[in-house]
């Protein structure tokens, strides 16, 4: 804060006034810029803890120009959008569900007389009937499975004949592969903590200990280990990968504390750019953020990168075998926490912002699932003269605002990877964005605020590869819990150099192929 002595009593000439004011000037200026700040560090809180997660702008905002439109950025004309609505939901009962039929006869009826009136006993037809459906759920159920293996003699020889053991996913262990997915699938998929699991299930009569359930996940994850070391080959076998990772919390032991772990997430997605390539998602775990470990990751890898302005990359993108495609819903996100700050004040250069980040997004929406060729095209006929707008008009309007406001930093954030961002729109292959990453951490957000940290870092590792399959599965369509029994059911006694058979599209296209059959 900046120091202004008192005035003296002495007459001061007005130069030495003009001084005084100036100070006092900048004085005020620094302090508004750090109520500035503090606002918006305060805003971006509250909207983390309380509001709402949506980034998306009000439909009745219209972009509002401080200035008059100069002719060289009135770009080509964006065409209407003709999309119509999306149709309603079919309300009806899925036609799947076992029907029970409850037949409910007038005051009267009985099984004697089923024909006579009440009345006047005269003789009952039938003239038509109403039809009502009631969606009513039946609690899941625990079952006993008796093994019996019949010892037989031969009465000749008097030699033994048994069956062999039928093979289950633990080795002598009591869960069945139904239990085993459904106890990994609550946890990693819809977030119930093992604590939980066992109080749920002592409400039926069946004490499952937690320890007993860290056991079977731990003996779980050893069964799909090769199977999440195959998903990884087939996510790197890409030629465009989506990056991205998040802090989890880990007991520290010894120290009384948790410590910052590390998900590194690894998507392959080419459906937008009309690839039937089938997606996958392959996550890793690190004890730390260092660059060293997605740079273990990625050593093989070649190909686009899609990921945020992490330095930890940047050794990978010096090698010269990846190239880097950044985010633009990340630079994106800094404009919005700006223009939430303002209270979202028509006509700001927060809104303005995202106005013209808008109209980039409405081009990607009309061409999402086109040919790689195809997008490149309209991009550079659509997108490309409003990116060479949007470029001129940050550099105009970083000359006119302090380049330490959080405003300024926006703008040096997206003119410093400019190169970075617009890479899109040569490459049809890539994405505007780096949405496919951040969508496939989503799971790990809400499981973070239910368990709450991870035991170990083998924990972490275990919630590495079954994070891997849980979302893989979901990405293709799939039941997550499904799917898992389907594997622990086989995978014991599947050939190891067979794995690929396992994975999550060549199952789901085994369904269909049964269901088609049937």
């Amino acid at each position: 804060m900046l120091f202004v002595p008192s005035l003296p009593d002495t007459p001061l000439t007005i130069d030495a006034l003009l001084r005084v004011i100036a100070e006092r000037d900048a004085e005020v200026a620094l302090l508004k810029h750090m109520v500035d700040k503090l606002k918006l560090q305060l805003a971006r809180r509250v909207r983390e803890q309380y509001g709402r997660s949506s980034e998306q702008l009000d439909a009745q905002l219209t972009f509002i120009s401080t200035e008059a439109p100069k002719a060289a950025e009135a770009g080509p004309a964006l065409p209407p959008n003709t999309k119509s609505r999306k149709p309603r939901r079919d309300r009806k009962l899925p036609e799947h569900l076992p029907r029970e039929t409850q037949v409910h006869h007038p005051k009267g009826y009985t099984a004697d007389a089923p024909c006579a009136c009440s009345e006047c006993g005269g003789k009952l037809r039938q003239i038509g009937e109403d039809v009502a459906e009631q969606l009513e759920y039946v609690p899941g159920r625990f079952k006993v499975i008796r093994h019996v293996r019949p010892k037989l003699a031969c009465v000749r020889c008097e030699g033994i004949f048994q069956a062999l053991a039928p093979s289950r996913p633990i080795v002598r262990g009591l869960p069945g592969p139904a239990l085993l997915a459904h106890v990994m699938v609550a946890k990693y998929c819809d977030h119930l903590p093992l604590y939980r699991q066992s109080r749920i299930y002592a409400r039926d009569g069946v004490d499952i200990d937690r320890s007993t359930m860290v056991g079977w996940v731990d003996q779980g994850d050893k069964l799909i280990d090769p199977l999440a070391a195959a998903l990884g080959r087939y996510t790197l076998a890409g030629t465009k990968v989506h990056a991205d990772d998040t802090p989890v919390p880990v007991l520290d032991p010894g120290r009384g504390r948790t410590k910052i772990g590390r998900l590194w997430v690894y998507v392959r997605d080419d459906r937008p750019c009309g690839s039937e390539d089938a997606p996958a998602v392959w996550f890793q775990y690190s004890p730390d953020r260092g660059g060293e470990h997605p740079r273990e990751h990625l050593e093989r890898y070649r190909g686009i990168l899609q990921a945020d302005a992490y330095c930890g990359y940047d050794k990978i993108y010096d090698s010269g075998r990846v190239v880097h495609a950044a985010c633009m819903a990340h630079a994106r996100r800094y404009y919005w926490d700006v223009y939430e700050a303002q209270k979202r004040t028509p006509g700001s250069v927060a809104e303005q912002a995202l106005q013209r980040i808008a109209k980039l997004y409405e081009i990607e929406a009309d061409i999402r699932g086109r040919a790689p060729d195809e997008r490149r095209r309209e991009r550079l006929q659509r997108a490309a003269p409003l990116l060479e707008n949007l470029h001129a008009w940050l550099r105009e309007t970083l000359a006119r605002v302090s380049i330490k406001s959080d405003l300024g930093q926006a703008i040096g954030y997206t003119l410093a990877h400019w190169k970075a961002l617009t890479r899109y729109c040569d490459d049809g292959r890539i994405e505007i964005d780096n949405n496919a990453a951040e969508r496939a951490l989503r799971g790990v957000g809400l499981g973070r605020k239910n368990y709450l940290f991870f035991g170990s870092d083998a924990g972490g590792q275990r919630a590495a590869a079954l994070y891997s399959l849980v979302e893989t599965a979901k990405l293709n369509g799939l039941d997550p819990e499904a799917y898992l029994r389907e594997v622990f059911e086989r995978i014991a006694d599947h050939p190891i150099n067979r794995i690929v058979e396992l994975l999550p599209w060549n199952i789901g296209q085994r369904v269909v192929a049964q269901r088609e059959a049937a």
